[in-house]
């Protein structure tokens, strides 16, 4: 036995010896790959974790060393027993093929069989050994095929025993275990099939970067923000490598990894994470350096610079190639230079963009990026002293970038050239099949997080897992497998998705569709235990659908651009009162509210604060938001009727902005004893005011959610004087707009909507209500027997709504017409009513009623080839999308794939289809892609959903669908005659999604996601 050195050791993790063995007995047997944490078992096994030493050599990797002290701390944290660190007779043995003395030695003395893991990328073996070494009887043996391989597959343990890597981060605490084993066999997690798999920390103010300077101190240096020292990144680190990711891009508003703490080069090298830089930040220096440090530059008559800047970690003069590239090459030289002198692992990113996450200001000629690239690789191999192929490269096609590689820019091969989503988790570009393979692989940039057009969206997680996955599906199908990074924003407040994206990258194969909610039920479990996994998968499931049908932040009224300048209207929102939309979608997020508040009341006390992280804070705020935005929308609409009920809104809008600073505060200041003290500080209601914070504020967070204005909520509820006397106003169902009242608003008599006994849509209604506030006896009459309503008399103090039924029974077969008589205060409104009744016979499928059909996708009759249901993608229901998705272009007719849907139509003549398909790019090189619709035998008439792109840029088409989570396309059709007709959607391209079917035969309403699904027969 001897003792190992090691230069640089963990946090608290000391030295052990090194051992070694002359025993030739080996362990064989099949290399099982698993899931995280499957070999773990609490009810007996191989080896017991209990009480078992954790041994690691000194000589290995710091990353290594330090893991296995997490390790010890996390079998403490389930058993409440502390590991030690020195050899036993049952020891859990950890390190790195080839790093590790005492994993080699169990190696050569033929005790440990590494087969399928020696030599791969970041792979790990766990198996318990018999008679490893002489005075050990049994061992648990973690071996990695690289230092990270080790790393994870120790935290792969953690996993299994039960700690969430969210413990920390989310004050998440494990089931405790008296008996936790090890089952016998050899086991692995597999190699991963992304190479590089991170996360950008992004967009961090206010919330991360109010919370983290009071967390983790002041800035290390004068004059620069606290709190992303080294400290912070170990916590970020951690959490990363606990979720097998690997690659990091760090927060970058005001912020600099390399200077904020100059110890955070060093503790990303220890912990074995690859560092990187985002899109903007080309050769491992973010922009923010040169901001810092730029000294304004001095010029000649011919406008060269005469003075050079002084600091060579600093910029001088402008941020451009065109006009200061002496003065920029030197920036990316000295960023090339750090890399190499503090030895950590990076990406180089290459390419240029403007200051500021804008476009480059010298424009966009093919010429002057190919000579940046060039520029770049060239100052690569001056530093290095190395091929340039041999220091991992990246070129992102973010935005604008995008128009360089479609104008047929190519970098080198061995770059691995990043793809990206749209900002909104739509994927703008995949592999093209066409081209040859490239050596440095492609990637993907997606976001959980934005800042910019439609509208910034940073509050709460927004993403739906559905949609998640289809687009990694996607891009992991079409070859892309080099790097993957998501915008996480502060991190905190996307953990779902953030540990889903990284599973995913790490093995698509474990994550097909119908496993999402085993996947949703494991996050769950890991969290909450296992007792309520079930009820809080289904909750984070519903909860994903509610909010991708739009984010919070776009919960206010209609945005519109007129001629250049935005305008708005108050009275709109996105939501509409027709069909009871608005309230319907309001009593779905209260319902949700109250189930996941029905959740959390059995939950044990230890997990309350965690529940409140991850699940709880989220729904609450956003159920409660929309209950705010009703009241508040709902007010606006009844001040313009001047209803005795519009101060009892405002006042119920008013509470909503207190429970939501409540809810907040509770944050902020009451979970985990105030560790998030600040982070709960994201606006997320005041967006839209042009007149106050000009014209960005179309998307543009507001400085924060104004409550200061005296006895108004924002935007503006309105408050009104009710007159002492009673006077008499009636609305119907449908109404949605200030003068749809009666007596006194809109001309004429109000008329219901067409009833109908093939409906679906919500009971109809008649509102009387109170412009007055002494309240008065009502009543309504009926002229027919088979109109009834279920409060024919009462009284009214301030508003009574009385919903009108037909009784079928009683009803020839036709159109019949009827009227109600409301009277009461002395007025009385006639309101009229009809009733249109098909003969049945030879009613098939949906039937037409109210003058539209309203189908959703998955409710097909017949699918002809290969399609795929998505549960829950869609903005009410599941989506069908052509299967595989990497199936090639079709035209359509024929034999070709489809979709039936058999209709009766009441209605011949002109009808318009609408489509409402995800709001997909044209990520393939067919020129946008595109569906067709057909009738019966008639031809189909193809559709492109990507018209009026600009270049593949995004544009105010895209940002319309993205904010709506929809594309809405129609075609017109000539329906010869009533009767049951074949409509047939079908396949042009794949990835395209379909959502719902409206055909609208002359009476379709306004709403925002279509019409309740129409009656089958």
């Amino acid at each position: 036995m001897s003792v190992s050195r090691r230069a640089v050791l963990g946090a608290g993790v000391a030295a052990v010896p090194v051992l070694s063995s002359g025993f030739a007995w080996a362990t064989g047997g099949e290399l099982r790959v698993t899931d995280p944490g499957a070999y773990i078992s609490f009810t007996g096994g191989a080896f017991s974790l209990v009480g078992a030493p954790v041994v690691v050599s000194g000589a290995d990797h710091p990353g290594v060393v330090r893991g296995a002290g997490d390790l010890r701390d996390d079998i403490e944290r389930v058993t409440g027993v502390r590991p030690g660190s020195t050899i036993a007779r049952e020891a859990v043995l950890i390190g790195t093929i080839g790093g590790s003395p005492l994993i080699d030695g169990l190696v050569a003395s033929g005790k440990l069989d590494v087969t399928g893991v020696r030599g791969r990328w970041e792979t790990s073996l766990q198996t318990v050994v018999e008679q490893p070494m002489p005075g050990v009887e049994r061992a648990l043996v973690i071996a990695g095929s690289d230092p990270r391989g080790t790393i994870f597959g120790t935290y792969d343990v953690s996993y299994g025993i039960g700690v969430s890597p969210w413990y920390w981060w989310d004050d998440v605490p494990p089931v405790r275990r008296e008996r936790v084993y090890v089952l016998p066999g050899r086991y692995t997690q597999g190699t991963p099939a992304v190479k590089y798999r991170g996360i950008f920390i992004n967009d961090e103010n206010p919330a991360l970067g109010t919370w983290a300077p009071a967390y983790f101190g002041p800035g290390k240096a004068p004059g620069f923000p606290g709190g992303f020292n080294a400290d912070f990144y170990a916590k970020v680190f951690e959490v990363l490598l606990r979720l097998k990711g690997n690659y990091l891009w760090p927060a970058v508003w005001g912020r600099a990894f390399a200077e904020d703490d100059p110890e955070n080069h060093r503790r990303a090298a220890e912990y074995g994470i690859v560092m990187g830089t985002s899109h903007e930040a080309p050769m491992m220096r973010g922009i923010e350096e040169w901001n810092r440090h730029a000294t304004p530059a001095v010029r000649d008559s011919s406008g060269a610079i005469v003075t050079p800047g002084h600091d060579p970690y600093g910029g001088t003069g402008e941020w451009s190639y065109r006009r200061n590239a002496d003065a920029v090459k030197a920036y990316w030289r000295a960023g090339i230079q750090r890399m190499v002198d503090q030895g950590f692992e990076g990406v180089v990113t290459l390419g240029m963009r403007g200051n500021g996450d804008t476009s480059l200001p010298d424009g966009d000629g093919i010429e002057l990026m190919q000579e940046i690239i060039t520029e770049q690789r060239k100052i690569i191999e001056d530093v290095t002293g190395k091929p340039a192929a041999e220091t991992p490269q990246v070129w992102t096609l973010y935005k604008e970038v995008q128009r360089y590689w479609d104008r047929g820019l190519r970098a080198p091969d061995d770059v691995t050239v990043v793809l990206t989503d749209d900002n909104w988790g739509n994927i703008r570009k995949h592999p093209d099949p066409g081209e040859r393979t490239r050596s440095g692989d492609y990637g993907l940039y997606y976001h959980f997080d934005y800042v910019g057009a439609g509208r910034n969206y940073k509050w709460v997680d927004t993403a739906n897992l559905r949609n998640v996955w289809d687009q990694l599906h996607q891009a992991h199908a079409y070859g892309n497998h080099g790097l993957w990074v998501a915008n996480v924003g502060d991190l905190k407040g996307n953990e779902l998705p953030t540990e889903f994206f990284l599973n995913y990258a790490w093995n698509p194969g474990s994550r097909p569709l119908e496993r999402l909610g085993e996947w949703e039920r494991s996050y769950a479990r890991q969290n909450f235990g296992e007792a309520q996994s079930g009820e809080i998968a289904s909750v984070l499931a519903a909860y994903g659908q509610l909010q991708a049908r739009r984010k919070p932040e776009l919960l206010n009224r209609r945005i519109t651009v007129v001629d250049g300048r935005v305008v708005y209207d108050d009275q709109q929102t996105p939501f509409y009162f027709a069909h009871r939309e608005l309230e319907r979608v309001t009593q779905e997020w209260k319902g949700l509210a109250r189930e996941a508040d029905r959740i959390a009341r059995r939950l044990p006390a230890g997990v309350q604060d965690a529940w409140f992280e991850l699940v709880g804070y989220e729904v609450q705020a956003t159920a409660n938001l929309y209950a705010m935005r009703e009241a508040e929308f709902t007010n606006l609409l009844y001040a313009a009727q001047g209803r005795a009920a519009t101060n009892a809104l405002a006042a119920q809008a008013q509470t909503g902005l207190e429970k939501d600073l409540a809810l907040a505060d509770r944050f902020n200041s009451q979970v985990a004893n105030g560790k998030w003290e600040g982070f709960q500080t994201q606006p997320h209601i005041d967006y839209g005011d042009v007149e106050r914070y000009g014209p960005s504020a179309g998307w543009q967070q507001p400085e924060k959610d104004d409550v200061a204005l005296p006895d108004v909520l924002f935007p503006a509820v309105r408050r009104i004087e009710v007159p002492s006397g009673a006077e008499l106003g009636v609305a119907v169902d449908g109404s949605q707009d200030a003068e749809a009242w009666w007596p006194g608003g809109r001309p004429g008599d109000p008329v219901l909507p067409v009833f109908s006994p093939y409906q679906t849509r919500p009971q109809q209604y008649v509102e009387i209500f109170n412009r007055g506030r002494t309240p008065f006896p009502y009543r309504i009459g009926t002229s027919a027997p088979w109109l009834r309503v279920d409060r024919p008399s009462g009284r009214v103090e301030q508003q009574v709504r009385t919903e009108v039924r037909v009784d079928w029974s009683r009803l020839p077969e036709g159109r019949s017409e009827a009227s109600l008589t409301v009277s009461g205060a002395g007025a009385s409104v006639t309101v009229h009513c009809v009733a249109e009744k098909p003969s049945p016979r030879g009613l098939r499928g949906f039937v037409e009623a109210g003058g539209y059909v309203a189908i959703d996708a998955e409710h097909h009759d017949r699918a002809v080839g290969e399609w795929r249901r998505i549960d829950g993608i869609g903005r009410t229901g599941a989506g069908m999308t052509p299967w595989p998705v990497t199936s090639p272009r079709r035209s359509p007719g024929g034999s070709s794939p489809r979709l039936e849907y058999e209709v009766t139509l009441l209605t011949p003549g002109q009808v318009t289809v609408w489509a409402y398909v995800s709001p997909r790019n044209p990520a393939l090189p067919t020129g946008g892609l595109s569906y067709a619709v057909s009738f019966d035998e008639d031809a189909p008439r193809t559709v492109g959903i990507n018209v009026g792109a600009d270049d593949g840029a995004l544009n105010t088409t895209w940002a319309r669908n993205t904010s709506d989570n929809v594309n809405r396309t129609a075609t017109q059709h000539l329906i010869a005659a009533a009767g049951v007709h074949r409509l047939k959607f079908w396949t042009v391209d794949p990835t395209v999604v379909l959502q719902r079917l409206l055909i609208d035969t002359g009476g379709l309403p306004e709403t925002y996601l279509g019409p309740l699904e129409s009656r089958r027969l």
